[in-house]
């Protein structure tokens, strides 16, 4: 089954790392995510940028679009892994291997995927390097 592990962390804790910090937290876990890929279970995985870089589009009788995130929290969705795991408690399991390499009081959310649809964008750059 995939899940999509979804990475919640305070933005501003985060953004007054030196770049070293950052460096460092992302090492650790290219190391626990090197060890899900080498089984074949990572799928994508993304890094967002600060929410002062986001917009959000809302619904109504005409789509608008509005600065930032549209809900104010504590912590921020900060980016996310899709996995492929037979049970939730793997899932669970690779989730506490990423608490360990990234610190702070950030939170991890595991959900089912219920639809998948490989990314369009890697297929025509496969298909642009093979022309």
């Amino acid at each position: 089954m995939l899940y999509a592990v979804l990475c919640y962390n305070d933005e501003n804790a985060v953004a007054t790392w030196t770049q070293e910090e950052d460096d460092a937290c992302m090492a650790r876990l290219a190391e626990v995510n090197g060890r899900m890929a080498a089984k074949g279970k990572l799928g994508p995985v993304a890094r967002l940028k600060n929410t002062d870089k986001a917009v959000t589009v809302r619904k109504g009788t005409t789509p608008f679009v509005v600065d930032g995130p549209f809900a104010e929290t504590k912590e921020q969705f900060l980016g996310f892994y899709v996995v492929d795991c037979e049970t939730l408690d793997e899932a669970v399991a690779f989730v506490k291997e990423l608490t360990e390499a990234n610190p702070g009081s950030g939170s991890y959310e595991i959900r089912p995927v219920r639809f998948y649809s490989p990314s369009a964008l890697a297929e025509r750059k496969e298909a642009e390097a093979a022309a």
